[in-house]
């Protein structure tokens, strides 16, 4: 397995991913503290400067920053030569850093003049610079792979997401798109949500699922097919969207979207047959159930479009959908693979010049397992919890719910934060 994830000339310093790792564990951490203290937000429109706040601090700080360290980390892996330029890949981290807190600030003070304007303006070069990074890396490959495809053309809708939000800031002071930002706030969510997330994640894990599982299960063409109805699905979606289509349309790119995601779970589903490894640990339980977790902003979005077609549209729905994005697949996601990929970069550091030199851990003893088995517990009783207050218009619930989910987060930055501070001479956490 570690030699799995480091066959390459010359992996990416683990200076240069882990600070990603750690900023978006902290984002996760802030969202939820954030999450306590705005209950009464979901109850509502969901276009308020708390779920505004909430919802980049989540989509930047805590799914974006975690994506790019480690497709820092990846992408050399998948294209078997060295990360183009580390310096790049810090210059990309500052200014991601800095210009993520200008945006949720201006969000939550609902003050879109120059702090929104500057972190914006931060985050699209930092998008700008990853994404040189990774043409330049992938163009200097001999070796094409699919899974490298899925992250550069997300990385591309990435930087289409970030433009589109850039100008949709400016617009809300200075007028220079022909409607209003609210009109166009669809399509720069979908391109982010779509485009990036489910593009890379689906690229990702379609890689890194099997080799965990230690499968054999591999079907390129099944990939592209998924890559191209994602696509499909987002190239229709912009189109209907722009050019002010019937509602009824909006079926097009769902239909697409649908057959995408039903093809993944068939993939994630065959590498699990075909598994060598018949244990399946916390992490990749967890990782599995995201898989599972996608079914129900799917659902949520299907029933959108029955309901604007009648000419109704509840807020709640909205809500839930957007929740169950960020809260449910993504940060499941994350959560499994993060103790799956973290602790091979932390043993690879410390350990992988010592191994055969005497008795080393395992990656898997770098973390507290009875943590984790803990923060999912909070984490699903406050997903669950969560999602339910909002259909049912439950303050008390979502504040419960929040709760868990801060808890949740808690758990999840002490096993983090035990593994960047590792000290080899500790040995295995007391816990």
């Amino acid at each position: 397995m570690i030699t799995g994830i480091h066959t390459i000339h010359k992996p990416t310093s683990s200076k240069v991913v882990l600070p990603f790792y750690a900023y978006a564990a902290l984002s996760l951490l802030v969202s939820t503290l954030l999450l306590c203290n705005s209950p009464e937000a979901f109850t509502g429109h969901h276009f308020n400067p708390r779920t505004l706040a909430i919802t980049h601090a989540m989509a930047l700080g805590w799914g974006t920053m975690m994506i790019l360290g480690a497709s820092h980390q990846l992408v050399p892996v998948l294209t078997e030569s060295p990360l183009y330029s580390h310096k790049l890949a810090v210059v990309s981290f500052y200014l991601a850093a800095i210009g993520i807190p200008l945006i949720v600030y201006g969000f939550f003070a609902f003050e879109l003049g120059w702090p929104a304007l500057a972190g914006g303006i931060l985050v699209n070069a930092s998008i700008a610079v990853y994404v040189f990074n990774l043409v330049s890396g992938i163009n200097g490959s001999k070796k094409e792979n699919i899974h490298a495809i899925f992250m550069l053309t997300a990385a591309l809708w990435l930087f289409a997401t970030t433009i589109i939000g850039l100008l949709l800031v400016i617009n809300f002071t200075s007028p220079i798109l022909p409607k209003d930002s609210l009109h166009y706030l669809s399509l720069h969510a979908h391109l982010g949500i779509v485009g990036w997330f489910l593009l890379l994640v689906i690229g990702v894990a379609s890689r890194l699922l099997p080799m965990f599982l230690i499968s054999k299960y591999s079907n390129n063409r099944l990939l592209w097919i998924i890559f191209g109805a994602i696509n499909i699905a987002l190239i229709s979606f912009v189109f209907v969207h722009l050019n002010n289509f019937s509602n009824v349309y909006f079926f097009i790119p769902g239909i697409a979207l649908a057959l995408s995601l039903a093809s993944f779970a068939y993939y994630c589903r065959m590498a699990f047959i075909h598994r060598i490894r018949k244990a399946v640990d916390e992490p990749m339980k967890i990782s599995l159930l995201s898989v599972l977790m996608m079914l129900l902003p799917v659902l949520f979005l299907l029933c959108l479009p029955f309901l604007l077609v009648t000419g109704e549209a509840p807020n709640r729905i909205i809500m839930a959908y957007g929740v169950s994005i960020f809260f449910g697949w993504l940060t499941a996601i994350i959560f499994g693979m993060t103790f799956k990929t973290v602790p091979f970069i932390v043993w690879n550091k410390f350990y992988h010049s010592r191994s055969g030199m005497g008795k080393t851990p395992n990656p898997k003893d770098l973390f507290s397992v009875p943590v984790f088995n803990g923060m999912g517990i909070f984490y699903l009783f406050g997903f669950v919890g969560f999602i339910t207050g909002i259909l049912f218009i439950n303050t008390i619930l979502i504040r419960i719910s929040a709760i868990s989910l801060l808890l949740a987060a808690v758990l999840y930055n002490w096993n983090v934060f035990h593994l960047l501070f590792h000290n080899p001479n500790r040995g295995k956490p007391a816990i």
